[in-house]
């Protein structure tokens, strides 16, 4: 069965998609990109940026009932792989055990200007 997962601690999706969906004890979180949810802001830094999206993707998970250790895949899309050391950086502090499957990616463009978004996959 399938259950839209959806939190107001993440920000609203920016186009006709869900935060998240969830099938079989599988969560499809969408893209995440670095908006605070709170205001709508977005961080300059790459760092913050990193951070925000990551956050975003907590907060989903936690609405789900899942944490950051039920990630399994992850893809980072970076408007300029120069950032992609600052991004690992930032990374790892989210992922610290049995660190999901990723890839990741220079795009041309991201929603809203911003520099990073991250999608995830997690399992019960």
């Amino acid at each position: 069965m399938k259950k839209v997962i959806a939190t107001p601690d993440a920000p609203k999706a920016v186009g006709p998609y869900s935060q998240a969906i969830e099938v079989n004890g599988t969560l499809y979180v969408s893209g995440q990109i670095p908006v605070n949810p709170a205001d709508g802001s977005v961080p300059e830094d790459i760092v913050e940026q990193a951070h925000q999206s990551l956050k975003n993707i907590g907060a989903i998970l936690k609405e789900a009932g899942m944490t950051y250790s039920n990630v399994v895949k992850t893809t980072v899309l970076l408007d300029d792989i120069a950032n992609f050391k600052a991004v690992n950086e930032v990374y790892a502090e989210y992922f610290t055990e049995d660190k999901p499957a990723r890839a990741c990616y220079q795009v041309a463009a991201l929603p809203l200007g911003v520099k990073l978004e991250i999608e995830a996959i997690a399992v019960r």
